[in-house]
């Protein structure tokens, strides 16, 4: 067993020799390699140049007393710090605890040194010094994991972003943006670093655009790992897209098939739709998720998208033989849908109130003739002003199609 470098800061020689007759007797398990000094000078030199396990350090010292000494020590770095005992005088306990709370692991009065204190002293000093450098090397383990962990979901937000739409098609394929049949837009506010809202926009024919929206249970990795099992499908089921339901349908018995093999149940709301420019109509179909708006912009209007309670099924990934009934509705020239999931409105004010639904109905009727950046940009300005400030607590997508002409 190699000795405990252990360093003895005390002016008064006598004390001094004490300690160091004192120490060789505290038993074969703490053999000490003892070195003395008796200035605070000359142990801050000492303590910097040694690696020092422990210090008993006298808080009464010529020029510079022991909490000096005792303030330079945990300027040090963490391991790098030895453990303190501080020395005390006759009646000065008030130094002893001043000495704990900048860091002594314990005192002892000078006059009332023995073995048994000395022994209690040093091993409690001792084991609270071990104990400190385990929970520094975890903690410093820990932050390296931490920092590896965040890079990965920096990485997967990147990734998850690039799955988006990127550039929007056109109406016919190969036109400039400004002179396409449909114009798109469309703000993504994830909370976390990685998000469970997904939308994607599928090119269809030269008059139709699918336009599919989505909200995965809760938010962070797992909802995005669903998020894109279902990114997935609706690639793979494109040959499906021009019929809603059909391609509902399809997915819904996918992402079963897939989830069964986890514990844990996920499930998705989405929406579908087609916009058809040439036929002048919205082919829909709803797995429980909000009703987009229709916003009809000649006549002023907005109406939610929705069909009967028969045409609505229920969320994808709850059911496996769920079926999705295709409801139409007519379009007309610079018709605008807005796209959502529900952490645009399921937002509290500073009184507790939730923005909701009607409130957000209300917001975008006042708003039939705004562009869809300005249309976005006020409403999400407005939901925030709602929450004092505050940022969202859930993710938001909000996806707009704008029919600029119809031919039909």
């Amino acid at each position: 067993m190699n000795p405990i470098p252990l360093l003895i800061v005390e002016d008064n020689p006598v004390y001094a020799e004490i300690l160091q007759r004192l120490l060789p007797t505290l038993g074969t398990d703490m053999q000490f390699s003892v070195r003395w000094v008796d200035t605070a000078e000359k142990a801050q030199i000492e303590i910097r140049a040694t690696p020092y396990d422990l210090v008993l350090l006298d808080y009464k010292l010529p020029g510079a007393d022991g909490l000096t000494v005792l303030a330079d020590i945990r300027t040090m770095p963490a391991a790098q710090q030895p453990a303190v005992i501080m020395l005390t005088g006759m009646g000065r306990e008030e130094i002893a605890v001043e000495a704990m709370k900048r860091g002594a692991k314990d005192y002892l009065p000078k006059d009332a040194l023995d073995v048994a204190s000395l022994v209690r002293a040093i091993s409690g000093a001792l084991e609270r010094k071990h104990l400190e450098s385990q929970l520094a090397r975890y903690t410093e383990e820990l932050r390296d994991k931490n920092a590896l962990m965040q890079a990965d979901l920096n990485l997967a937000r990147e990734v998850q972003e690039a799955f988006l739409p990127q550039i929007y098609p056109t109406f016919p394929a190969g036109i400039a943006e400004e002179d396409s049949a449909m114009r798109f837009h469309h703000r993504y506010l994830p909370t976390a670093t990685v998000g469970g809202d997904f939308f994607d926009v599928l090119p269809l024919s030269d008059t139709e655009a699918g336009v599919f929206i989505c909200d995965v249970m809760g938010h962070g990795v797992r909802a995005a790992l669903v998020t894109a099992i279902v990114r997935g499908l609706v690639e793979e089921l494109r040959p499906l897209a021009g019929k809603p339901g059909e391609y509902m349908t399809g997915i819904n018995r996918s992402m079963n098939s897939i989830l069964r093999q986890t514990k844990m149940p996920m499930f998705a709301s989405a929406f579908y739709l087609v916009v058809d420019t040439g036929r002048g109509e919205l082919r829909f179909a709803n797995a429980g998720h909000p009703s987009p708006f229709h916003i009809q912009r000649k006549r002023g209007v907005v109406d939610p998208l929705r069909g009967d309670a028969s045409q609505h099924g229920p969320a994808l990934g709850v059911f496996d033989d769920s079926k999705y009934v295709a409801v139409t509705r007519p379009l007309a020239a610079r018709d605008l849908v807005m796209l959502y999931t529900d952490g645009v409105y399921e937002v509290d004010g500073v009184t507790g109130e939730q923005y909701g639904q009607d409130r957000l109905l209300a917001t975008v009727q006042a708003r039939t003739a705004r562009t869809p950046t300005e249309l976005f940009d006020e409403l999400l300005a407005e939901v925030t002003q709602h929450a004092g400030g505050n940022p969202f607590i859930d993710d938001v997508c909000l996806v707009s199609v704008e029919a600029t002409r119809v031919l039909a």
